[in-house]
């Protein structure tokens, strides 16, 4: 099976979280079985970064070619360098980016990264966005984009960009989704101990991360154990065990919470699991039900239904 490519554009004045946010992201999907592979490179073979930590034995970028289904990453770095004349007369990288998107790679930029994308042309007549602080100057200096604002991350024509620092993260866990399961992109969230906030404009929000923007860890807990029992049937009083709460103090905590009902986040987990099942056409319904914890085949089509 071919590996994703996965290749990090390491800029001159890079900042640093911006690189290794998502990197870190893909690096534990890796460990989660994800067929992806991790390549640098720059615009010479050692960079020193925004907080003058040198980066070094990186690919030039012109070693480099890209294929329809890999990622082209461009972190951060410092606009005064993004500004520059040294960074804006680089024609020859601003062709290879332009190529990478011609051959069907994906361009993806974390904060900063976006002028260098709409400097490259890539992002005229689309949507993208930038940290907060530049938004402004992003559209006042090209003008051709749309940029946004009050959203984490964009996509327009194999073009993601996201917001600041963790927004490049949220970025990094949609396309583990992508490439592998909600399931695999949930379980790196929890071990980076991150869990993803979606745009706004995203209606595919994944049961897996939604409901989980708060820091209750006892809630978390309880999240985590439905999630990973779902296929079997848990009382109230073990959910509440597992929390060192009492079932009435779950309950009331729980929908304070995450909006939702304990038993409304179990037909959301339910919905979740039968959709992605639903895709496996050698996977039986009666299979399906037991893998979700669910009586009959009746039960498993009355939720399809509802999808």
């Amino acid at each position: 099976m071919k590996k994703t490519r996965i290749v990090f554009l390491v800029l001159p004045r890079v900042h640093m979280l911006d690189l290794a946010g998502p990197l870190q992201v893909f690096q534990e999907a890796q460990d989660h079985g994800a067929e992806i592979s991790i390549e640098f490179c720059s615009v010479q073979h050692e960079v020193s970064s925004s907080i003058e930590l040198i980066i070094n034995n990186l690919q030039h970028f012109c070693e480099i070619r890209f294929s329809a289904g890999d990622y082209l990453f461009i972190a951060g770095a410092e606009v005064r360098y993004l500004i520059s004349q040294e960074a804006r007369a680089q024609k020859d990288l601003m062709r290879w980016i332009r190529d990478a998107h011609a051959a069907g790679a994906s361009i993806c930029s974390v904060c900063t990264g976006a002028f260098l994308v709409a400097e490259a042309g890539i992002l005229d007549g689309l949507k993208c966005t930038t940290h907060w602080k530049r938004t402004a100057e992003l559209q006042q200096r090209y003008p051709a984009v749309k940029v946004m604002d009050d959203i984490l991350f964009t996509e327009d024509n194999r073009v993601m960009t996201s917001a600041g620092v963790t927004a490049g993260v949220d970025l990094a866990l949609e396309i583990v989704s992508r490439l592998t399961s909600e399931q695999v992109s949930y379980e790196v969230a929890r071990e980076l101990v991150v869990y993803v906030r979606r745009p706004g404009s995203d209606s595919q929000h994944s049961v897996f991360m939604k409901h989980r923007n708060h820091i209750h860890s006892g809630i978390h807990k309880a999240q985590d154990y439905l999630q990973e029992n779902i296929h079997q049937k848990v009382s109230l009083g073990q959910l509440a065990d597992t929390t060192c709460m009492s079932p009435r103090n779950l309950t009331r905590t729980f929908k304070r919470e995450t909006g939702i009902t304990v038993n409304e986040y179990v037909t959301l987990v339910r919905k979740s699991m039968l959709k992605e099942f639903s895709k496996d056409p050698n996977m039986s319904r009666k299979q399906m039900a037991k893998q979700c914890g669910l009586k009959s085949e009746r039960q498993v089509i009355r939720l399809l239904q509802s999808l």
